[in-house]
Parts: structure tokens; C-alpha cells; sequence
């Protein structure tokens, strides 16, 4: 394992409106498992070789939060959904870069952009390779969802020794009816349940972020106190001001 590069990036703040925002990014070659759960369990995400975290001194909205998986339990309403999709094919493998990859990553952007409004940028072959390929070393991992033959989804995820770190999902807009976010996030933690695995680490939940928002709806969960090093303990709590919404 070898750290390539340090570094810190101020701009205007991905999820809040007249934020600013201040991240740390460390890139790192051949890292282990056991230090991504590390970086990974005091609120850094990864993207390639990349690990970042927000460090804003005056704002911390951003909460890294993560399911309990071992108390957690499928609704009617969330048992409906994956019965929905029961014709619907998923496979877990390493990483891979396809034609269908690209097509389906500018397609599901592209509707993000007419519904929500988000900034579009066509994405490279080289650009998604070092973003959802390279750096999966021994713990990244890609779950496919297929009609029949034809490419509808795809969740990019590491599995760690202590839970799956969710990554990133993007889906094909025409199936909207399967509700595929949904049943990524249901196979997610039926995977870690069938292998005793205790979290789903889900990136950051911002209150008034409706993109990110939505995270508390899967219950129960716990949510990082503050930013510790990788020197510090880190303390997760279940603060109830968090479950009220």
C-alpha cells in the first residue's frame, strides 16, 4: 500500500445551496481491505484509488451514516419491491468497463438532468475506468441487474470485513417501475445478512439535501461523531433528532 498524494479542495459545497465546501483527498495505491474499513468507518468514500471526506470548519451537515444491518427488517412495502423484480437478473463480479456501462452511465445522467437538475458532463472511457474500476484491489465490487439480456442497472460496492461500503448506483430510466435504487439497496443488505456482515456504510446523509436525504428512510441506523484521524477511536451514535423525519 502506497500513498500517492495528499491534498485539499475548497469550492462551492455538492449538496448545500450558498455553502461552501473543503475536502480532504488522500489517493492511495494497493490499499488494503482492512485500511479502507478503516478510512471507510471514520467517513471517507472512495472513488478509484481516490478517498475523500469533508473537513469544513463552519458546517457539519454531512453525516456519515451506516444501516444496522443485523436489526434490520424488510416491510410488507420493502417485500413488495424485490417480489416486483423477481425476473429481474443480478450477478456480482469485479469491476469492468463496457460499451453498455458507458451507454447506460449517459443515459441515467442525462435523465438526472431533466428531472433534477443535475450538472451533466459527458464521462470518458478513461474517466470512469480510474472512478469505478481501478483501485478495487481485493474489496471492489460490481452488481449487475439484466433484463433478459439487455443491461438496467449497475451498483458499485466494497465489501469489507465489516460491511458493504456503498459506492455508487445508476439504473436505466425506462424500468423506474421496478424501483431499482430501492432493490439495490434491499439485495445490499440481504448480501451482508447472508454473510454476517454487520453494516451497509452509506456515504453521507445531509438533512436538506434531497438527494441524500432519503438515507434515514432505512432504519435502524447510526451516524459518525465528528471527524477523527486514523489515530482516534471512532463513535457512532444513534441520535434521535435524526429518526424524526
Amino acid at each position: 500500500m502506497k500513498i500517492l498524494k495528499e491534498f485539499y479542495l475548497k469550492d462551492k459545497c455538492s449538496y448545500l445551496d450558498n455553502k461552501k465546501q473543503n475536502l480532504h483527498y488522500t489517493m492511495i495505491d494497493n490499499c488494503t481491505s482492512q485500511h479502507c474499513n478503516e478510512l471507510v468507518e471514520r467517513g471517507y468514500r472512495r472513488f478509484g484509488k481516490m478517498f475523500f471526506r469533508p473537513i469544513c470548519s463552519d458546517c457539519d451537515e454531512c453525516k456519515s451514516i451506516k444501516i444496522d444491518v443485523e436489526n434490520f427488517n424488510f416491510s410488507k412495502s420493502m417485500r413488495r419491491v424485490i417480489k416486483k423484480a423477481s425476473n429481474i437478473q443480478s450477478y456480482i463480479q469485479k469491476p469492468t468497463l463496457t460499451k453498455e456501462h458507458l451507454t447506460l452511465f449517459k443515459k441515467y445522467h442525462l435523465f438526472m438532468k431533466d428531472k433534477k437538475g443535475w450538472k451533466y458532463n459527458e464521462t470518458s472511457p478513461n474517466h470512469y475506468y480510474d472512478s469505478f474500476v481501478t483501485g478495487d484491489n481485493e474489496f471492489g465490487y460490481e452488481i449487475l441487474y439484466f433484463d433478459n439480456d439487455k443491461l438496467i442497472g449497475v451498483d458499485l460496492v466494497d465489501i469489507l470485513d465489516n460491511g458493504i461500503s456503498s459506492i455508487y448506483f445508476y439504473y436505466d430510466p425506462d424500468y423506474m417501475n421496478y424501483s431499482l435504487g430501492k432493490l439495490s439497496m434491499y439485495n445490499q443488505i440481504l448480501i451482508a445478512k447472508n454473510h454476517n456482515l454487520k453494516w451497509i456504510y452509506l456515504g453521507y446523509y445531509v438533512k436538506d439535501c434531497p438527494s441524500l436525504s432519503y438515507k434515514s428512510h432505512y432504519k435502524p441506523y447510526v451516524t459518525l461523531d465528528g471527524r477523527p484521524t486514523l489515530d482516534e477511536d471512532y463513535i457512532y451514535t444513534d441520535k434521535q433528532d435524526y429518526k424524526k423525519e
